[in-house]
C-alpha cells in the first residue's frame, strides 16, 4: 500500500483487504488483547470504525500521534484528519503536536505538517493534498457543524461547497474528500449520535476508516484496544486518587457550628482539641473563633459574655473517652457529655454554605502545603484546581477590581495558613531554607488566580461555550472561549515553573474538558457536583503524573513501581460527604470498566490466547492445560473460595509452585507467564476501592532522624556505604556477538499464526440464572490449528534497525548477529515479523546484561550521598507506616507485608543494633539500570560473623523468578558492596530475617 497522485495531489492508497479478511484480523487483535470479539465489521464510515479505549491522563493524543507515524512507516498512509469536540481540546491538541515534534522526528526521521482548518485559508488545504509528506487537518465540532451543512446560509458552507475561483474552480469539500483521509475522532461521545451534523460531515470527508479514541465510548464499533480506569491505575500510568469529604450534621434545629481542626498531642500534657466554633464579641457581632479544649471545657462559656444558646450542652467529657487523638489509622474525636461526637473532618451544625466552603478553601490549602514541600525538593511544583460555578462568586466583575467572594476567603486562609507553618519550623528548615524562602517569596494575592472567558473589552464573564457548541456556528462567543483558552494553554508550561507565583487556579467550567495540567495534586470543588460523568471529568483534570522542571515525567521508569503512587497522588476536596462522593464516583467508573471474567473455573483458559507484552510471543491453550491449571490452583491455594484469586496470588509464587507442580511438558516460562496474565486479569470488586483513598485518614507528614541515628554504629556504617560509585564496561563486541548468536540458534522460538475452533451446544435444562451468567452454553471442545499464510510480507521493516534500537546496540552489531544466526531461525522472520524482532531482541539483551557481569568495574567518586535522603518522603497513610524501635527514623514506610514482618523482626532481634529502611534515591548505577537496595543494618559487636549488611528483601530467592536485568543489578550491588565496601560489609538478597542470619553465618 502506499499514496496514489491524483489531481487533487496525493491520496491515501484504498485498502485492498475485503471485509472478510478485514474482520478476521480485528478478531485476531481482539483476542491477543482479551477483548470480546465482534461478530460483524462496523463500516458505516469507511472501511471499518476502531474504537480505542483510554483512560483520561494516559496520553490518548500522544498515541494517535505516534499512529500516525506507524501507519505512514507501515503502509505509506500520509493523510489524517483530527476531529475535536471543542476549541480546549482543538488547542491542546495542536499544542501537543508541537511539544513532540522534535521527539518523532529523532524516532522516525520525520514530522508532521499539521494545521487547524480555516475557511479564510484554502492555501492550507491545498498543500495539505499536493503535499506527498505526512499531513494532520485539525477541526473543531463547531467549525465542523457551521461548515458541513450543504446548502447552508453561513459564510463558511459557502466556501466549503462552492466551486471558488481562487481555489482553482473547485470545492474544498471535493479537494478534501479526494485525499481519502484516515479520520481520527477525539472523544467521539461528544459528537453526537449517528446521523447528527457532525458525523454526516464526516462522512463527505470520503475517510479511508475512522478510529475513535476515548475513555467512554457511548456508541460500540469495532474495539481494538483497552486501557479502562482499573488497567491505568494498576499499571500506575495515573495518579492515586484520595479523597477528603466533608459531612453536615444538624444539631435539631440549631444555628450552631462546630469544626475539629485538630487534636495536639504532647508529652507533658494530655491532649488538647483545636476547636473552631461561634461566639459573640462585645459589639453584639457573631464571628468564628478557635481556641484550645481540654477534658471537662464548656463550649457554652467560651461563646462570650453573652453566650450562644446553641453550645449550652456542650462540655467535653472526662476520662479516656473524652478528646481521642488520631490513632491506629482512625480519625481522633471529641464526645461531649450530651452524647455528641465531633470527628476531624466533619462540619456539625446547620452551617451556611459560606462556612462549608471556607473548610474546603482550608483543607486544599492544607493539602497543599504538605504536599508542596516535599514536591519542592524533587523540583517538581505543587498546583490546586478549583472548580466553581459562579465568576461573581471568585471575581469582582463590575471592574472595580475589588478582592471578594471565595478570592478574599482564600486569601486569608492561606495567609494563616503559611503564618503557622513559618511559626512551626521543622528539622529540615534548619539543613535547607530553600522550600521557606519560596513559601515566603509570593505574597497571597499572587499566588491565585482565575481562568475565565473574556469579553472582546477584556472583561470577565461566565463561560458561553456550552451555548455556542449547541448552535451550528461559532457565533459571538467563540472568540470570547477561544481567547479563555488561549491564556490556558499558553500559560500551560509556565504554570509548571517555580518562577511564576500561581500555584492555585480557579475556574468556571472552562477547564472542565480539554483542560489538565500534570502539576495538579489537589482539586476543590466549591459548587455541586452534579452528576457522576461530572465528578469523574473533573478528577480527570488532575490524573496525569506529575512532570519536574526540567519536564521529565515522574513514572514508573524515573521512580521505580513502588513510589509511583507515593509521589503522584491527587486529592479531591468534595462538596460532599466522603462515602457520597466516592460512591458515586465508584459507580461511574464501573460503569465504563470493560467486561472481564469474574471466576476462574475449570474452562477458564480452554480456547485463549494470550499475546505476551515482552516478548510478542503469543500462546493459546487447550482443554487440557486448562483443567491441569485450574488443578494447579486449586492446590496451591490460589484462588479464594469464590474461585477468585486469593491473597496468596496476589502476593506472588504462583510461577514458582506451578514449575514443580504442573506436567513437565507445561513448565516452560511463556505458558506460565499467560496463565498468571490471565488470572490476573479476573476482576475483583475490592480493586476499585484500593484505586480511591480517604483524605482525612491520618498521615505521617515528617519523618525526622531519631537518636538511633546518632548511634556509633550507624555513623559507622554510613561512613562505609555512602560514597557514590561509578563504573566502567569494557568487552569485545565480538564476545556479545558470538554469545547472542548462540542464544538466538539455541533458544528462539516464533509462534505461528493460529486460530481457535471451540464448538458448543446448549445446556439440556436451562435456568435464569444460566441466561444471566451466560453459562447456558458449554464449550465440549476446542482446537487450535495453524493459520497458513503466504510467505509474501507486503509490509516492510527495517529489520536491522529495529533490532538495534529495541536491544540498544549498534545497526553494526545488529547486523552481524542476523547475518550469522542459522538460516533456520532467520527463516521464522517470516513467520511472524514482530515477535520476530521483539525475541531476538530480548535475547540479545539478556546476553548484553550477562555479559557485563563479567566485565564491569566499579570505583568510588568524591560525591557522597546525603542524610538528606532518608527524609525526602511524600506524606503517607500512617496504616502504611511501622512505629519502629531500631529504625534511624521514627517510621519505617513499607511497600509490603513481607517488608513489614522484615523490620518487625529486626525491631525483635537482640543481634540487630540500628537499621534504616533505605529510600529509592539511594541508587547504584548499573550498566542494566539503576538499583536500589532496601535495608542498611548495624548488628550488635560479637553477635554474628559479619557487623555491617546491606540486604534486599525479595519475595523469593529462585532464580528462575528473578529476571535476567534484576540478576544483573544484584550481581552489580555485590561488586560495590562485597568488594569495595570494607571487609566489614556485606551483600545479599534474602526474603526473612531467619534467612539473613543463616545467611550471614555462612559468608567468608
Amino acid at each position: 500500500m502506499d499514496q496514489l497522485e491524483s489531481q487533487e495531489g496525493y491520496a491515501n492508497a484504498p485498502l485492498v483487504v475485503d471485509p472478510y479478511d478485514l474482520l478476521r484480523n480485528i478478531n485476531r487483535i481482539q483476542s491477543r488483547g482479551q477483548l470480546e470479539e465482534s461478530d460483524k465489521l462496523s463500516n458505516d464510515i469507511g472501511a471499518c470504525q476502531l474504537d480505542v479505549e483510554m483512560e483520561t491522563g494516559t496520553g490518548k493524543t500522544y498515541v494517535y500521534t505516534k499512529t500516525m507515524f506507524e501507519l505512514n512507516r507501515l503502509y505509506g498512509w500520509s493523510k489524517f484528519i483530527i476531529v475535536v469536540p471543542s476549541v480546549a481540546i482543538r488547542e491542546g491538541v495542536f499544542k501537543s503536536l508541537q511539544n513532540t515534534e522534535q521527539h518523532f522526528f529523532e524516532q522516525y526521521g520525520k514530522s508532521i505538517r499539521y494545521f487547524i482548518y480555516d475557511s479564510d485559508r484554502l492555501n492550507e488545504l491545498d498543500s495539505y493534498s499536493q503535499s506527498d509528506g505526512i499531513n494532520a487537518m485539525i477541526i473543531n465540532m463547531q467549525a465542523f457543524n457551521s461548515s458541513m451543512k450543504e446548502g447552508a446560509s453561513n459564510k463558511a458552507a459557502r466556501i466549503i461547497f462552492d466551486e471558488r475561483d481562487d481555489f482553482g474552480s473547485r470545492r474544498p469539500i471535493d479537494v478534501i474528500a479526494a485525499n481519502n483521509p484516515i479520520v481520527i475522532v477525539d472523544e467521539p461521545q461528544k459528537m453526537g449520535k449517528r446521523g447528527s451534523a457532525t458525523w454526516k460531515g464526516i462522512e463527505r470527508f470520503n475517510p479511508l476508516f475512522t478510529l475513535n479514541y476515548s475513555a467512554t465510548h457511548r456508541e460500540k464499533h469495532n474495539l481494538v484496544y483497552a486501557l479502562d480506569a482499573l488497567d491505568a491505575f494498576n499499571e500506575k500510568l495515573v495518579k492515586r486518587i484520595e479523597v477528603k469529604g466533608f459531612e453536615l450534621k444538624n444539631m435539631r434545629g440549631t444555628d450552631g457550628y462546630l469544626y475539629l481542626k485538630d487534636i495536639i498531642v504532647s508529652k507533658t500534657k494530655a491532649p488538647e482539641a483545636v476547636i473552631e466554633f461561634k461566639r459573640m464579641t462585645a459589639s453584639g457581632k457573631i464571628v468564628k473563633h478557635t481556641a484550645r479544649f481540654n477534658e471537662g471545657d464548656s463550649i457554652y462559656d467560651a461563646t462570650g459574655d453573652t453566650r450562644l444558646e446553641a453550645y449550652r450542652d456542650y462540655v467535653i467529657a472526662s476520662g479516656n473517652d473524652g478528646i481521642v487523638p488520631d490513632q491506629d489509622g482512625r480519625l481522633g474525636y471529641v464526645r461531649f457529655l450530651n452524647g455528641e461526637v465531633l470527628q476531624r473532618g466533619v462540619v456539625y451544625g446547620d452551617s451556611a454554605e459560606d462556612d462549608m466552603r471556607r473548610i474546603q478553601i482550608r483543607e486544599t490549602i492544607a493539602s497543599h502545603l504538605q504536599k508542596e514541600e516535599a514536591l519542592f525538593y524533587r523540583g517538581i511544583k505543587c498546583l490546586s484546581l478549583f472548580f466553581i460555578d459562579e465568576v461573581a462568586k471568585y471575581r469582582d466583575i463590575s471592574g472595580e477590581g475589588a478582592t471578594l467572594g471565595y478570592a478574599k476567603v482564600f486569601e486569608e486562609e492561606y495567609e494563616r495558613a503559611v503564618e503557622e507553618r513559618l511559626a512551626n519550623p521543622t528539622l529540615n528548615d534548619e539543613r535547607e531554607r530553600a522550600y521557606l524562602d519560596y513559601l515566603k517569596r509570593d505574597d497571597a494575592h499572587q499566588v491565585h488566580s482565575g481562568y475565565f472567558s473574556i469579553d472582546k473589552k477584556g472583561n470577565v464573564v461566565d463561560s458561553k461555550e456550552k451555548k455556542a457548541e449547541a448552535s451550528e456556528g461559532l457565533g459571538a462567543n467563540d472568540d470570547d472561549a477561544k481567547r479563555a483558552y488561549d491564556l490556558i494553554l499558553k500559560d500551560k508550561e509556565r504554570l509548571l515553573s517555580f518562577e511564576e507565583p500561581v500555584r492555585f487556579i480557579f475556574s468556571h467550567s472552562a477547564l472542565r474538558e480539554g483542560w489538565d495540567n500534570p502539576n495538579v495534586f489537589q482539586i476543590c470543588t466549591l459548587k455541586s457536583s452534579g452528576s457522576e460523568t461530572g465528578r469523574r471529568q473533573e478528577v480527570g483534570r488532575g490524573l496525569r503524573l506529575c512532570v519536574d522542571q526540567n519536564g521529565e515525567r515522574h513514572d514508573a521508569l524515573f521512580l521505580g513501581a513502588r513510589d509511583v503512587h507515593n509521589v503522584n497522588v491527587l486529592t479531591v476536596i468534595a462538596s460532599e460527604s466522603y462515602s457520597s462522593f466516592v460512591d458515586a464516583l465508584q459507580k461511574d467508573i464501573r460503569a465504563e470498566l470493560r467486561d472481564r471474567p469474574t471466576v476462574v473455573e475449570m474452562d477458564f483458559f480452554a480456547g485463549r490466547q494470550v499475546t505476551l507484552p515482552n516478548t510478542g510471543e503469543t500462546v493459546s491453550f487447550g482443554e487440557r492445560e486448562s483443567k491441569e491449571l485450574y488443578k494447579c490452583l486449586i492446590k496451591g491455594d490460589f484462588l479464594d473460595g469464590n474461585d477468585r484469586p486469593s491473597i496468596k496470588f496476589k502476593e506472588g509464587g504462583f510461577y514458582e509452585y506451578a514449575v514443580v507442580h504442573l506436567p513437565e511438558d507445561m513448565r516452560e516460562e511463556p505458558l506460565l507467564q499467560a496463565a498468571e496474565l490471565l488470572v490476573r486479569s479476573v476482576y475483583d470488586p475490592s480493586v476499585l476501592s484500593a484505586m480511591i483513598t480517604d483524605g482525612n485518614t491520618p498521615k505521617v507528614t515528617s519523618n525526622a532522624l531519631n537518636d538511633n541515628y546518632r548511634k556509633q554504629e550507624f555513623k559507622e556504617l554510613w561512613r562505609r556505604i555512602n560514597k557514590k560509585h561509578a563504573y566502567t564496561v569494557s568487552f569485545d563486541d565480538e564476545e556479545l556477538i558470538c554469545k547472542s548468536v548462540g542464544a538466538i540458534d539455541s533458544k528462539l522460538q516464533v509462534s505461528e499464526l493460529a486460530y481457535t475452533l471451540t464448538t458448543g451446544s446448549q445446556k439440556s435444562v436451562a435456568t435464569r440464572d444460566d441466561i444471566e451468567s451466560r453459562s447456558h452454553f458449554k464449550a465440549d471442545d476446542a482446537t487450535t490449528k495453524k493459520l497458513k499464510l503466504e510467505e509474501n510480507i507486503s509490509v516492510t521493516y527495517d529489520l536491522v534497525g529495529e533490532v538495534a534500537q529495541a536491544a540498544k546496540v549498534t545497526r553494526r552489531t545488529a547486523a552481524t548477529i542476523l547475518s550469522r544466526i542459522s538460516p533456520l531461525k532467520y527463516s521464522l522472520y517470516k513467520r511472524n515479523p514482530e515477535e520476530f524482532i521483539k525475541k531476538v531482541s530480548s535475547l540479545i539483551t539478556d546476553e548484553k546484561a550477562t555479559t557485563v557481569i563479567d566485565h564491569v568495574t566499579y570505583h568510588q567518586i568524591d560525591e557522597e550521598f546525603d542524610t538528606s535522603i532518608f527524609t525526602e518522603r511524600m506524606p503517607e497513610n500512617i496504616s502504611k507506616t511501622l512505629k519502629a524501635k531500631k529504625n534511624i527514623q521514627d517510621y519505617v514506610f513499607f511497600d509490603s507485608i513481607k517488608e513489614k514482618e522484615f523490620a518487625e523482626a529486626m525491631d525483635a532481634a537482640t543481634e540487630v543494633c540500628v537499621y534504616a529502611k533505605m529510600p529509592r534515591t539511594f541508587k547504584i548505577p548499573t550498566p542494566v539500570g539503576e538499583y536500589a537496595p532496601d535495608w542498611a543494618i548495624a548488628f550488635n559487636e560479637g553477635s554474628v560473623r559479619h557487623v555491617y549488611f546491606i540486604a534486599e528483601t525479595k519475595g523469593t530467592m529462585d532464580t528462575m523468578e528473578i529476571s535476567t536485568v534484576e540478576q544483573t543489578k544484584i550481581a552489580c550491588a555485590k561488586k560495590v558492596f562485597n568488594e569495595l565496601s570494607g571487609s566489614r560489609v556485606r551483600y545479599h538478597q534474602v526474603s526473612t530475617y531467619d534467612e539473613l542470619l543463616e545467611v550471614i553465618q555462612g559468608m567468608e
